[in-house]
């Protein structure tokens, strides 16, 4: 997410320096929450002045790392085809997808990083998403008729987080994500009871 005046595109190394001082802050703010903007543009390899001529104070900052975060989780959930694919392919490609950014973008999505309003608005676009996604998967049987979505949505996010809660900061491997995509959507659809045999 870039953040120029309405019908003035930035300029290509305008655009390189905002990823630059964004990337630098979801490492630095990852390591020390309390680091300051010149800490940050230090790590960019910018001035502060640059920082401060992109963002106008240190919350604005971290608003515009929620938001490109959330975009990237966006893209992410949309990457697994949640409307095309067979449900249960899309639910694990979006789950191992959405490891792989939750561990490149710990700060920004975590609770330390407070919401921008279009991060907040994104965030309700992907719960809407996942409901989609959890109906379709109902729709073959797999999840009780009866269930509460949204109640399997909230431990759908609770299993992620609990992944996260126990998975080294850096992003997993593809192997790494997609074991562990297996092993949540498992959770979320059998529990851990004993397998019946049939």
């Amino acid at each position: 997410m870039t953040h120029t005046p309405p019908g003035r595109p930035l300029r290509a190394d305008a655009e390189r320096s905002i990823r630059a001082i964004l990337a630098a802050a979801e490492r630095v703010l990852a390591e020390t929450p309390g680091a300051s903007m010149e800490q940050i543009a230090e790590a960019a390899g910018v001035t502060r002045t640059t920082v401060h001529r992109r963002f106008a104070n240190r919350q604005a900052l971290i608003d515009a790392l929620a938001t490109e975060a959330a975009a990237k989780l966006a893209e992410a959930i949309e990457d697994g085809h949640p409307d095309t694919a067979p449900p249960l392919v899309a639910l694990h490609r979006a789950t191992a997808n959405v490891l792989r950014v939750k561990a490149a973008w710990g700060f920004a999505l975590g609770p330390a990083a407070t919401q921008s309003e279009p991060a907040a608005r994104t965030h309700d676009e992907i719960a809407r998403r996942c409901l989609e996604l959890l109906g379709r998967i109902r729709e073959q049987g797999v999840i009780a008729a009866d269930a509460d979505l949204e109640w399997v949505r909230r431990v759908y996010y609770a299993l992620i987080g609990e992944v996260m809660h126990g998975t080294a900061a850096a992003p997993p491997a593809d192997a790494e994500a997609d074991a562990l995509a297996a092993r949540i959507v498992d959770t979320l659809l059998h529990g851990v009871g004993p397998r019946t045999t049939r």
